[in-house]
């Protein structure tokens, strides 16, 4: 058993390849409209801006809940790159960036606490547990104002 401390900070260099994987190379996220506001090996965290084209209550203005689902999954699966990322900081941003390749989600549980309103959203992820295959973690989802509207966990197969 291991007994390094793991890092607080990544590398500006891992930090913004990461970024721009998530935000550029998964295109989906892009048409989302998905920003990371910050990459830690113990969290993530990321924004959406409101658009007309997310709307699911056309009478309310409320995001989809599938648009709430796909966001947070996706910084489910951020955190647990980043929290592998964190278990190989001895290897260069590039060994790293390989490792994501094979990254994909086993299962996914969301709950809608709250209708979604509001100009943008903020989410935030953290890794459970990272094992060697099973990557647990769970997710918030949270308007403008920082009110709680949905909450997800999921599983992410990491080998």
């Amino acid at each position: 058993m291991s007994t390094r401390t793991p890092p607080t900070a990544f590398e500006p260099e891992f930090v913004q390849r990461l970024t721009e994987l998530f935000e550029q190379k998964i295109v989906f996220n892009t048409v989302l409209g998905l920003k990371v506001t910050g990459i830690a090996p113990e969290r993530v965290s990321g924004r959406i801006e409101m658009r007309r084209e997310l709307i699911g209550h056309y009478g309310h203005n409320r995001i989809h809940g599938g648009v709430i689902s796909a966001c947070l999954d996706a910084l489910g699966g951020l955190a647990a790159m980043a929290a592998m990322g964190a278990r190989h900081m001895d290897e260069t941003p590039d060994q790293r960036m390989q490792r994501f390749g094979k990254l994909g989600t086993i299962d996914l549980r969301i709950d809608y606490l709250r209708p979604g309103v509001g100009t943008h959203f903020e989410m935030q992820a953290e890794v459970l547990r990272l094992g060697s295959r099973v990557a647990s973690t769970r997710m918030e989802f949270r308007a403008a104002d920082g009110k709680l509207l949905s909450v997800g966990a999921g599983a992410y197969i990491v080998s």
